[in-house]
């Protein structure tokens, strides 16, 4: 989407409009819904819900412009990950998380498979990494945040931003080159 359509977007919906609510949510929503996975969120698409109820009713105090935006919604996602992941810590999980599981009905079966495998052996691929790098990776790729973004987000410097983010490519190539798959 055209930067100056999600400032518009953003403005309008600082005034209360609806329309752009949608608008906001349906551009927004799987870079966040893909980032809370990719980061081992119990249920991303709750927590993705809980993210986009905590910015618009705090779009008001917003400043900035469609890159800004994109920046602080990532920033509320990091946050309740963070949350989540202290509840799961206090809590007695009783099943195991399956990365596997897709509850998405509808659509074209064949198209449907291959996004739900890719989005296995994403989950799959990025779980060999630290944490950090899985974040990184997950922010700039997924989220497609600059690095000043992403190191914004995670409170780091962007020299470390870009560490993590060679240091994660180079295992995610060494894995692939492991299993065959060339890039």
């Amino acid at each position: 989407m055209d930067p100056t359509v999600v400032d518009q977007l953003v403005t309008a919906a600082q005034a209360d409009a609806a329309w752009a609510f949608e608008r906001l949510y349906r551009h927004f929503a799987p870079g966040v819904y893909g980032y809370l996975r990719t980061q081992g969120a119990e249920d991303p698409e709750d927590l993705t819900s809980e993210v986009f109820y905590g910015a618009f009713r705090r779009i008001r105090s917003f400043t900035g412009n469609g890159q800004a935006f994109r920046s602080w919604l990532f920033t509320i996602a990091h946050h309740r990950l963070i949350d989540d992941r202290r509840r799961r810590g206090r809590a007695v999980l009783t099943a195991p998380l399956d990365h596997g599981a897709d509850t998405c009905v509808g659509g074209d079966v064949e198209d449907d498979a291959l996004a739900s495998l890719g989005s296995v052996q994403a989950v799959r691929l990025l779980d060999g990494l630290s944490p950090d790098q899985r974040e990184v990776l997950a922010l700039r790729v997924i989220a497609d945040l600059t690095v000043e973004q992403t190191a914004r987000v995670l409170g780091k410097q962007p020299g470390a931003v870009k560490a993590l983010q060679r240091r994660g490519l180079a295992a995610l190539r060494k894995k692939l080159e492991r299993e065959g798959v060339t890039l």
